[in-house]
């Protein structure tokens, strides 16, 4: 299928406006599933840079031990159990889920149990990281969140498709569109240059970003990028797109403080304000 555009130009990205007259509502609630046992850095990572992006507020669910550990680490993030998660679902704008969340049999119940709850309500949701690899494994006619982002790299999407690695670096944009029509969603194609594919088949590839990023938890970063910009209610395909450029801003101005060797996905945190400032502010706000 022919996609109706491809574009690399940053002159599109649009930052969402900021309401002088707000509260923490006004920009949006996201709940974040993730964490488990030996990555509870991935729910850190994936919570604050939610925040960093603009949104309100963060909830996160998580197992008690993940939750005492990110409760030494910020004040910043509100806590949930994860047997409150059905109860409260719908006080929140966005839900992610996946980042560390592990892929063990409890685990597999619960996320099976939440999509199903997800697929009946129209906030945007987006899968990433061991979420993934659990929805590679669902069955097919399994109801699934009708508002849907997933950010795959290539092994993830090769699990998705049933697919060759080689043959998805080898053709990023046609296995995104793939993704895309599987899943009835929008596609982050996490790669060199991340391509990020609508719903309706157009196709962003991404120019930013650089070796700094090929660590451990810059995925985590992404998701909650997303989600925060989805929260303030940017559309999934623009929020996507807005995500990957400025991750990867934040990437290059980290490195040049920091070398491209040096940059720890945790210091992405502290760039996320210069990569959105790095943005003319005069042209690309939303009106």
């Amino acid at each position: 299928m022919a996609s109706k555009k491809t574009t690399t130009k940053t002159g599109e990205m649009k930052l969402p406006r900021r309401e002088q007259f707000s509260n923490k509502a006004t920009f949006g609630k996201v709940l974040n599933i993730a964490g488990s046992e030996y990555y509870t850095g991935a729910a850190y990572l994936s919570s604050v840079s939610a925040l960093k992006t603009g949104c309100g507020y963060v909830a996160l669910s998580s197992s008690p031990k993940v939750l005492n550990t990110i409760a030494l680490r910020s004040s910043d993030i509100v806590f949930l159990p994860p047997e409150d998660i059905k109860k409260r679902i719908n006080d929140f704008n966005v839900v992610s889920i996946g980042c560390g969340l592990s892929t063990e049999l409890s685990v597999s119940i619960l996320f099976k149990s939440i999509m199903e709850t997800l697929s009946k309500i129209e906030v945007p949701v987006i899968i990433d990281a061991d979420g993934l690899n659990l929805l590679a494994k669902m069955k097919e006619n399994t109801p699934l969140p009708k508002n849907l982002i997933i950010t795959p790299h290539p092994k993830e999407a090769s699990r998705l498709l049933k697919a060759e690695v080689d043959d998805i670096l080898n053709k990023p944009m046609q296995y995104a569109k793939e993704l895309t029509e599987k899943y009835n969603c929008t596609t982050v194609l996490k790669m060199h240059s991340t391509v990020v594919c609508s719903t309706d088949m157009d196709i962003y590839v991404n120019n930013t970003g650089n070796s700094a990023l090929a660590k451990a938890g810059t995925g985590d970063v992404l998701t909650g990028m997303i989600a925060g910009l989805c929260a303030q209610k940017m559309d999934n395909f623009e929020a996507a797109k807005l995500a990957v450029y400025l991750h990867g801003k934040a990437g290059e101005i980290a490195s040049g403080m920091l070398s491209e060797y040096s940059v720890l996905a945790s210091d992405l945190l502290k760039y996320i304000p210069l990569a959105i400032t790095d943005l003319d502010r005069h042209d690309y706000i939303e009106e």
